[in-house]
């Protein structure tokens, strides 16, 4: 986590596997955004983002990129741009490229997307299209308690996106970019909320699971391994419906250790 806090300003990170809720969180807020609507953010993403990429887009760095897609991709006219800047800006609706021009520019930009400049380029001009994602989605709302962790999310799973789709020429690049994020975004949002049910077996409530949970035979697994202690003390609380008190009196420990230390093991190893 130090290390991409600390990396220097401009620099999106891409994973291509294993993308985390707090990896994507960590990524946007440090490495990167203005208005989404009803819903309230703690933390201007898209202002981060937009502000970020007014200084990257016009680098030296960025006007070498936009040189190798011209000379990859002419037939698109981008002669006449100055930087990456520029190529989003033409991307807008009021931009004065057709709906086709547009289309193609966007798919030049997957095709390249494994130069870092041109892969934030495209990602820049995918955001308004990844807001509404999570506006259809109703950015997790009963599931996720901030709307910018899920915008944050989101934008860290089309990041990894377009990591693994980088050098496909797709003729409608944009949305289906667009609808595979919807899937990604879904499955994890769906992911949270089993996370959430989860870990409600170790709050204060002493609802008993049936005996033929899935979560069972899951435990039953622990059994004997390094996890062992953890997967009896579950049982207990969990099949057994013993108190969290009770069981943190004959564990030898505080309450809210053993509930922090229950929750870690379910979300990590049960999930």
């Amino acid at each position: 986590m130090c290390a991409v806090k600390c990396a220097p300003e401009g620099t999106l990170t891409v994973m291509r596997k294993g993308l985390t809720r707090c990896a994507a969180w960590v990524v946007v807020r440090c490495a990167l955004g203005p208005v989404l609507g009803a819903m309230t953010t703690k933390t201007d993403l898209l202002g981060q983002l937009r502000r970020e990429w007014e200084r990257a887009g016009r680098t030296k760095e960025a006007k070498e990129a936009l040189t190798i897609l011209h000379q990859r991709h002419q037939s698109l006219g981008l002669d006449a741009l100055s930087d990456l800047c520029d190529v989003v800006n033409v991307l807008e609706a009021g931009g004065g490229r057709g709906v086709l021009e547009r289309a193609e520019i966007v798919r030049a930009l997957l095709e390249e997307a494994a130069n870092p400049m041109l892969h934030r380029t495209l990602l820049q001009t995918m955001i308004p299209g990844i807001v509404s994602v999570c506006r259809q989605l109703r950015f997790g709302d009963g599931i996720i308690r901030d709307p910018s962790e899920t915008l944050a999310m989101a934008l860290g799973l089309a990041s990894e996106l377009l990591v693994d789709w980088a050098g496909q020429s797709r003729q409608y690049a944009a949305p289906d970019i667009l609808s595979a994020l919807r899937g990604r975004l879904r499955r994890w949002l769906l992911k949270e909320k089993a996370a959430l049910c989860a870990v409600s077996y170790f709050e204060q409530g002493d609802e008993r699971a049936t005996e033929d949970s899935p979560l069972l035979a899951r435990l039953t697994s622990f059994r004997g391994s390094q996890y062992d202690r953890l997967a009896r003390l579950t049982y207990a609380r969990v099949f057994e419906g013993r108190s969290l008190r009770e069981l943190a009196s004959e564990d030898c420990s505080s309450q809210g250790s053993l509930q922090a230390e229950l929750q870690h093991f379910a979300v990590r190893h049960l999930i």
